[in-house]
């Protein structure tokens, strides 16, 4: 209502008391006092109304107030800038009713109100990812269950604060990733072993933490978790080292009595398997079972066996190993020595009556025939020269045999093969010098970086090599004298067909026969040759080569 709309109304019941007066017959004074005490009336009616609105006012004012300190307080806590001073300012200025700002104000604390439950949200969602992560670290509970129940500090709700827990948790998910591929490994490492040594996996497992059984579902990462697995890891790595080192001694001794006693493949065949692993190393052997109790027990059970079967073939592999040891030398023109060279006979005899053990003698034949070999490979070379030299000498002994054969020219079945072996020969007889030269040398560098003799089916070779050059020599001295003595003849024959033509024939014909007795006595016929010629036939015969 308008000011003059008030008067109007006041002047309407002003008239219509003074009606009521004059009706009445009210006197001035008392008129006058009425109306004063209408005025005071009044008076206090607007003062009451005044008092009452400058309450009101004040009472927005400080609401406004407050909102504005809780805004500016939420601001700190989130640590934004505070803006409502510059915007009061400017609210003040633009003669905006205080209702106005406490609507602006409270809507703004509002907003205020919904960023900062927002965000506390984040934080409690951050800290209690937090707690979870580091539980399942730490192993605080079997059952990883996260409590909802946080105090996030109301007066720190900054996006600083907010990153800084983003980072740990980050941090903590990142070592959580690094347990649980750290625990899948040692598992998978775990249950290779397990299969490798024949364990149960799941029970083994379970015995260190039940979840860690369960394909689905959190695992446990714990420090205590891991550090069980370690141990138990190195606990079983450990027994597969010593059962290797085991299952590769027994296979080696079982390989041993294969060996020993000419097992055949298809006894052999069902641990075959089990001897690839003699030279194997730890990471090597991941077949199932291949350390298994029950293959430990079933290789020594074969290893028995083989045993009670060793004792009753010993004197057959004796003789089996006296006889290879004798073929060895045999081949390599080596004599045992006396106390080697002890009678089979005499070896069973000591067997039966159990003198001796017969796996010594086994060790001392196999010993010695392992000498043997080793021997003959530094005589290897010298061997080959020497067979050479024999074969050639087999040869000379044939050619002289031949040349001695007064039909060697007739022709016959065979003859063009004889006059190729002939020719053969010759060309071999003519390299024997540089051969026994050639071979002479070689024994002679042999026997000074050995410092022994080179023996030949017990004979020094050498010596053997210069009675050889010896015997050739005086034979080739015999030829000689022979082919003079020829020529000598038959120029006494020229002379004497010059001097008596006319003397009868007969008497040609008896020197003719005397002179072929000479040539058939003479050194070189077959059958008397002289004692230095038969010695040297006879002993460079092939059969010579073998004692």
């Amino acid at each position: 209502m308008s000011n003059s709309q008030i008067e109007s109304t006041c002047a309407s019941l002003l008239q219509q008391l003074e009606i009521i007066w004059n009706e009445v017959g009210e006197t001035e004074t008392e008129r006058e006092k009425i109306l004063i005490e209408i005025e005071e009336e009044c008076r206090e009616v607007y003062n009451r109304k005044v008092e009452k609105f400058k309450e009101e006012r004040i009472q927005i004012k400080q609401e406004i107030a407050d909102s504005e300190a809780r805004v500016i307080d939420i601001c700190s806590v989130m640590d934004e800038p505070p803006i409502l001073g510059r915007q009061h300012q400017s609210d003040q200025q633009s003669g905006r009713s205080l209702k106005d700002e406490l609507v602006k104000i409270l809507q703004k604390l509002e907003e205020m109100e919904k960023r900062k439950s927002e965000r506390k949200k984040q934080f409690i969602q951050v800290i209690e990812d937090i707690r979870c992560v580091r539980d399942e670290i730490n192993g605080e509970s079997d059952e990883i269950t996260c409590s909802s129940d946080f105090s996030v500090d109301e007066f720190d709700l900054s996006l600083r604060k907010l990153e800084e827990l983003h980072r740990e948790l980050y941090t903590l998910q990142e070592q959580k990733r690094n347990r649980v591929k750290q625990i899948q490994d040692h598992l998978k490492t775990l249950e290779s072993l397990c299969s490798v040594l024949g364990l149960n996996f799941r029970e083994t497992v379970t015995t260190i933490h039940p979840s860690l059984v369960e394909s689905e579902g959190s695992r446990s990462i714990s420090n205590e978790t891991l550090d069980k697995l370690a141990s138990s890891i190195k606990q079983w790595h450990e027994i597969k080292i010593q059962r290797m080192q085991e299952l590769q001694d027994l296979v080696t001794t079982m390989l041993e009595f294969w060996n020993l006693m000419d097992t055949p493949a298809e006894e052999q065949q069902k641990f075959m398997d089990v001897s690839c692993n003699i030279a194997a190393t730890v990471s090597e052997i991941t077949k199932p079972n291949s350390l298994s109790i029950d293959l430990l027990e079933e290789v020594k059970a074969e290893l028995c066996r083989l045993e009670e079967l060793k004792w009753s073939k010993m004197k057959e592999l004796v003789l089996k190993k006296r006889s290879e040891l004798e073929e060895i030398c045999r081949r390599t023109h080596i004599v045992l020595e006396e106390e080697e060279d002890i009678a089979v006979e005499n070896v069973i005899k000591a067997i039966e009556s159990g003198d001796v053990n017969p796996e010594n003698i086994l060790e001392q034949i196999e010993y010695r025939a392992g000498k043997v070999k080793e021997e003959a490979l530094s005589r290897k070379e010298i061997l080959e020269k020497a067979e050479k030299w024999l074969n050639a000498c087999e040869e000379e002994n044939w050619l002289e045999e031949y040349n001695q054969d007064e039909n060697r020219y007739n022709a016959g079945k065979g003859s063009h093969l004889i006059l190729k072996r002939a020719e053969k020969a010759r060309a071999l007889v003519n390299k024997l010098p540089a051969m026994v030269e050639a071979l002479a040398s070689k024994i002679t560098i042999w026997e000074s970086e050995k410092e022994s003799e080179f023996l030949f089916d017990g004979n020094r070779l050498l010596s053997m090599l210069e009675e050889y050059s010896e015997l050739r020599e005086e034979k080739e001295q015999e030829r000689r004298r022979k082919r003079d003595l020829k020529k000598l003849q038959g120029q006494v024959i020229s002379e004497q067909d010059k001097g008596s033509v006319t003397k009868p024939q007969s008497a040609k014909k008896g020197l003719k026969v005397s002179t072929n007795k000479r040539f058939v006595s003479s050194p070189h016929t077959p059958g008397t040759d002289s004692p230095q010629s038969a010695k040297s036939n006879q002993y460079f015969t092939p059969l010579s080569r073998h004692g």
